[in-house]
């Protein structure tokens, strides 16, 4: 990555995106005292790593090391999307019922009657992969 105080500005945004989802997933696990579900089990387990890539590429000033970033915020985003499915859609909604010790259809949280804990996680998700695609794009016209 080229010395340019955008793209670190916006590496750094990405890095913070992360990490506030894993304070978040966490705030919601230990002080609230949420039972995560199997997929936000795998929504972790994408999101987590985030933390540590983007912040190596930060500190490095380095975007071709984040690669892997960049997939796992793309199948995050697709993860988050088929939980929010499963809790929101009438038709799917019994698919989350059998999805091990607490159902995946279940709503901790239901802000505004649309902002569940997937929908955060996908928010997060979506903000991070858009995010490393303009960093890209950037790259390129340089």
């Amino acid at each position: 990555m080229k010395n340019s105080n955008s793209s670190e500005t916006i590496l750094l945004i990405i890095w913070a995106q992360a990490l506030i989802a894993l304070l978040g997933s966490l705030f919601f696990s230990e002080i609230m005292g949420y039972i995560p579900c199997e997929l936000c089990w795998f929504q972790r387990i994408l999101m987590y790593p985030l933390v540590i890539i983007y912040g190596a590429a930060a500190i490095k000033k380095d975007l071709s090391i984040a690669l892997p970033g960049l997939i796992l915020s793309g199948i995050g985003m697709l993860v988050s999307a088929y939980h929010y499915l499963i809790q929101k859609l009438p038709a799917l909604h019994e698919t989350g019922g059998s999805c091990g010790i607490i159902p995946c259809n279940t709503e901790y949280v239901n802000y505004l009657g649309f902002i569940t804990i997937p929908f955060l996680a996908g928010v997060a998700f979506i903000v991070i992969f858009v995010l490393h695609i303009v960093l890209l794009k950037q790259q390129r016209g340089k």
